[in-house]
Order: structure tokens, then sequence, then C-alpha cells
């Protein structure tokens, strides 16, 4: 009988290696390669049943998938409306963000609704665990609570009691008893997935898996984790802060790039139905180095605020920090400023921070980015009740941006009444009650918006 090996595998792509290298060859990363056991793999049986044919895509079986609300609105919106049968789904995010916390939430609402959950908890004990549901006000008699991390173990127990959803706390405490290997190392976590897999794909079971991240924000174990799970959500925020951002980066069930905001409280996490509210205070105009933007996540639009802080720098070297948004188009945006419109920041300290704990990668940002930059430089406000929406290329032009009638009705439900926009999207857009458009060419036409 075949015995194990031990290889070294790559923790970033999971490609193993017989030799220790100091470069993956396979992704390319450096000091990734970490020892693991492979084991044998059981050789193929020579007669197989049931083979499948190649058929047209036309003659193939459409059937519709069940899907039940869980009773947290922001959780189900990210979800695509809510968990389906046999889906499996891995959250990720900071220690202490609310991965627990949420999905404790989440048993809780669906024991009301009737459905049975099994937490398997691998970090916490069950006296933990009672002691953080009497914080959140939860006492049921349909969450059992399982205090385990062998695989094995796990498995014979969703096999006895047949919950309707399971919740694993997390994947890399889990190990298998056949695996020489320690528990979150890549085979370990590659084990554990497939297992989940089978049990959420066989029996129909919801399976929700918390995974812990990299410093460098990324679930951690192999990349085929995030590919072998139906639906991969991320908490974004500050642990510090109230306000926690949920992202769906992966949803077979839905679209993905959908975001839930929560507000933790002592009671727990607590649904912001109107996003708009908590990334703005008032509608600009105030101060100088702020500006107002309309962003699109998923299906939802909503109003952030962007604020700049230029200083007269004390180095040789002057300082670009970005915070929420793209440090490197910062540097293309300040450059494209230098070059296009003869405003000249390479003695001043520039730093730019999306309110909020809000993250936007999106270019529509690049107005906004400017605005607060040049309002913070020569000290004047924005005007008051001004967004600006616009994507900004390397000759200094405005681009036009996708969805610019839904963030203009988000503007002018929260109050705003003019909008800096590209002018080649103005022909786009439907006129608006209450909203003046101001179409700009060139980045050089925004310098005279300022108050």
């Amino acid at each position: 009988m075949p015995r194990p090996r031990l290889v070294y595998r790559c923790q970033a792509c999971g490609r193993a290696s017989p030799q220790w290298m100091g470069k993956c060859a396979g992704c390319g990363e450096w000091n990734t390669l970490e020892e693991d056991v492979e084991a044998p793999r059981k050789p193929a049986s020579p007669e197989r049943t049931g083979k499948s044919a190649p058929v047209p895509l036309s003659q193939v079986a459409s059937t519709s998938f069940s899907r039940r609300e869980c009773g947290i609105g922001e959780l189900d919106r990210v979800l695509g409306g809510g968990i389906v049968e046999g889906s499996l789904v891995l959250i990720g995010g900071d220690p202490g963000i609310g991965k627990s916390t949420i999905m404790l939430q989440m048993a809780h609402r669906l024991a009301l609704a009737g459905m049975a959950t099994l937490y398997v908890s691998g970090e916490e004990s069950a006296v933990q665990l009672r002691m953080r549901s009497e914080r959140l006000g939860i006492t049921s008699e349909r969450i059992l609570v399982y205090a385990e991390v062998v695989l094995e173990e796990i498995r014979e127990e969703i096999a006895r009691s047949r919950p309707d959803v399971v919740i694993l706390d997390s994947i890399q405490s889990v190990y298998s008893a056949g695996l020489d290997a320690p528990p979150g190392s890549v085979s370990q976590i590659r084990e554990s997935a497939g297992v989940l897999m089978e049990i959420a794909k066989g029996t129909g079971t919801v399976v929700f898996v918390v995974g812990h991240v990299t410093k460098e924000g990324w679930i951690a174990g192999p990349k085929m984790l995030e590919h072998l799970v139906d639906t991969v959500l991320y908490f974004e925020g500050d642990a510090s802060g109230a306000y926690r951002i949920l992202r769906a980066v992966k949803n077979r069930f839905g679209t993905s790039g959908e975001i839930g905001v929560f507000e933790m409280k002592s009671t727990g996490l607590h649904e912001v139905r109107d996003p708009s509210s908590i990334f703005i205070h008032g509608l600009g105009g105030e101060v100088s180095g702020s500006a107002v933007m309309a962003t699109i996540e998923g299906s939802r639009a909503f109003v952030v605020e962007v604020q700049a802080l230029v200083s007269r720098t004390a180095y040789s070297m002057p300082r670009r920090i970005s915070i929420g948004s793209d440090q490197s188009r910062l540097s293309v945006l300040l450059a494209v400023l230098e070059k296009r419109s003869g405003v000249f920041l390479s003695n001043s300290d520039i730093v730019v921070n999306i309110a909020g704990g809000m993250k936007v990668s999106e270019p529509a940002v690049d107005l906004a980015v400017v605005m607060s930059i040049l309002s913070g430089s020569l000290d004047k406000p924005m005007k008051k009740g001004m967004v600006c929406i616009g994507e900004i290329g390397l000759g200094g032009e405005l681009r036009p941006v996708n969805h610019m009638e839904s963030r203009l009705r988000e503007a002018v439900r929260m109050g705003f009444t003019g909008a800096l926009i590209p002018a080649s999207n103005l022909d786009s857009v439907s006129s608006l009650k209450g909203m003046q458009l101001i179409a700009l060419q060139h980045v050089r036409d925004a310098l005279g918006h300022l108050s």
C-alpha cells in the first residue's frame, strides 16, 4: 500500500513541489512553500458505470433552486436574496470584525423560522458560545452547539442530526485524523473543504464556513478553497470602528459585488438600511478638502465623502497616502493635475481618505479625489450641495461612467442640488428635478467650481 510522502506546497496557489524553493514555480510568489504531507491516491477503478455523455446546452434540463431568507436583510441582499439549499458559503474577515457574531445571529433568525442549525465550534468552547449568545440575547432549542475539531466526528454528527444549516467556525481549526499534517495546513483545508462540499451537495444542507485571513487580507489557505465554494463573503472595515461592510466577492447564485452595511453595537450587528446617511454628514461646502461622490456597489447606489489633507512637507520625498481608494491611482491623478492643469503639489504631503471606512475602487471616484485635493490645496470648500462623478484620463479628459442616472437619483434623494459630471454622460441622463448638471470636458474646467 502506498505511503504518504513529504512535499512542499505553495500556500498561495496550492502547487506541490518535491523540494523546497524560494520562489513558487506556479504563481511566482516568494517564500510561500511549506512542508505538507500528501496522502496517497487511490488507484482508479478500471471499470466505470453510469458514464455521462456530452449533450447540447439547449437540451440540459433547467431546474430552479430553493432559496430562503435568513431574516437579516443586509445578509440576504449580499447572498442574492437568501440562502440556497445545498450551497457552501465561505465568510472571511479580520479577527474581531464580527464573523462569528453574524453567524450566531443568522442561526437565531433561522431557528425562529423553524430551521435546525448545527454550530460547530473549533475555536470557542460551548460555554464561550453561551456567553456570547447571552450578550446578543439569543436562546433557542433549535441551535445545536458542537465543540469539535476532528473532521470525521463532525461528518458523523451531521449525518446523525441532519440539520438544515451547518456553521463551521473555523475551517483552519478542523483536521482529518487520516492526514499527518497540522490543522490549517493546505492539505487539511483542502480535505475539509472537499468533505463539506460533498455534504452540502449530497444532502442539500446549507454549509457556512468561517475562514481566517492573512496579513494581506486574503483568506488563509489554498486559493482552491475560494474556487470550490459557491459564495465568498468578506467583512471590510476597521474592527475598532462601528461600521462593517460585508461584500460578496463571488456568488454562483446571485450578483457578485453586492454589499451589506452593518453597525456593531453591544447587542450585536445591526443593519444599516440607508448607507448614504452614515458616509456623509450634511451637504458639504463647510470645510475645505472635502468632496462628495455617488458610487455604485452591486445594485445599490449611495453617496460617500472623499476627504483630502494637503500640507507642506518637511521631507525631500513628499508622502502620498490613500485610505479606501487605490494608492497607485492617487499618484496617477497627481501627475495628471501637474501635467494637464498646471497644479504643482510636489512640495506637499497628501492624504486621501474615504470617510466611514468605505473602500471605493471604481474610476468614477477620480473627479471627487481631484476636487478634494484642489479644495484642500487652495483652502476653498466645494459649493454646498455639489457631487462629483467622473473618471479622469491621462490626457486630463473626463471620461463617462456607468449607471450615472442611478447615482444622480441617490444624490437627489439625499438633498444634493448640483453635480459635476463628464460631458459625454450628459446625453444619457434624463432631466432630474432639483438637480443642476454641470458638464465638464477637462479636469482644468473643474478649477472654477470651488466656492
